[in-house]
């Protein structure tokens, strides 16, 4: 998992009809101005592969894992966030980044602090090592548009809590993104090359220009919505999450609850993500 610590890490806020209010986050964005109600709010950074003079030094600390999370040592509430997380390339012309290029996806836990009046997106999202999730198990993309691999795939997420299963985020396709494909890319692009220091939000042209300009990156495309278990547990010792993505033209969803109750998984058709919460 150590192989992404020269990619730069940037996440999607608000990308997910309805999750933004389920996490309690609405009040965060509200003078935040988008180009159509769909739209997602905004993007953060949540690893910095150099250090940034303007940005929080935490940001520096590798926080991927694709087996456990860390809980903070105060005592906060922390919620899985399932995800899918794009493997993507940059491109850049004149030093102005000028093309996002998805190759590979995967199931991605965006886990977060939930506290009320965090000045920055990133205030919530990485708390030190092991505290953001990737699984192993990537799924190369044929193409970034309607009709390619992704149009296949669903995602859902679980957790195990004193031997019961829980679902904790609904069951959806892919397709049900705000923002996907071509309209998700352009999107980016736009969005970090314009986005400033704002309300949550943080001028992330400045942190790649001082990063030098990364070649490659992970990006969360946004939460999905929690089930109303999942909206209102925390984690804590000893629990389980799992993000899976299983493609759905051969698996059903019950394939997939039977496949964690077995611990047997289909690598050719799920990228799955399964942590174990510690302290």
């Amino acid at each position: 998992m150590y192989r992404y610590r020269d990619y730069l890490g940037l996440g999607i806020a608000g990308n997910f009809a309805l999750h933004l209010a389920q996490a309690g986050e609405l009040e965060d964005f509200k003078d935040v101005i988008t180009a159509d109600e769909a739209a997602p709010k905004g993007m953060f950074p949540f690893y910095l592969p150099l250090h940034v003079d303007n940005a929080k030094e935490i940001l520096n600390t590798y926080p991927l894992s694709s087996s456990k999370i860390k809980l903070p040592n105060k005592e906060l509430n922390i919620q899985a966030e399932p995800e899918v997380a794009l493997i993507c390339k940059l491109e850049y012309i004149n030093n102005k980044l000028s093309k996002i290029i998805p190759t590979h996806f995967g199931a991605y836990n965006d886990c977060s602090i939930r506290v009320a009046g965090a000045s920055k997106i990133s205030d919530k999202k990485n708390w030190g090592e092991n505290s953001k999730g990737l699984s192993e198990n990537l799924i190369k993309i044929d193409k970034f548009s309607e009709c390619g691999v992704m149009d296949g795939y669903s995602i859902c997420s679980f957790l195990k809590r004193d031997g019961e299963l829980h679902a904790y985020g609904e069951d959806v396709e892919l397709k049900g993104y705000s923002y996907f494909y071509e309209k998700l890319q352009e999107w980016m692009v736009e969005q970090i090359n314009t986005q400033r220091d704002f309300g949550p939000l943080e001028p992330l042209s400045e942190y790649i220009a001082t990063c030098e300009n990364p070649s490659n990156t992970i990006i969360s495309i946004g939460a999905t919505r929690y089930t109303p278990y999942g909206e209102s547990t925390f984690l804590k010792e000893g629990d389980e999450v799992f993000v899976i993505l299983y493609n759905h033209t051969e698996l059903s969803l019950d394939d997939v609850v039977k496949s964690i109750k077995d611990n047997s998984f289909e690598s050719s058709n799920m990228s799955v993500l399964k942590q174990k919460v510690i302290s």
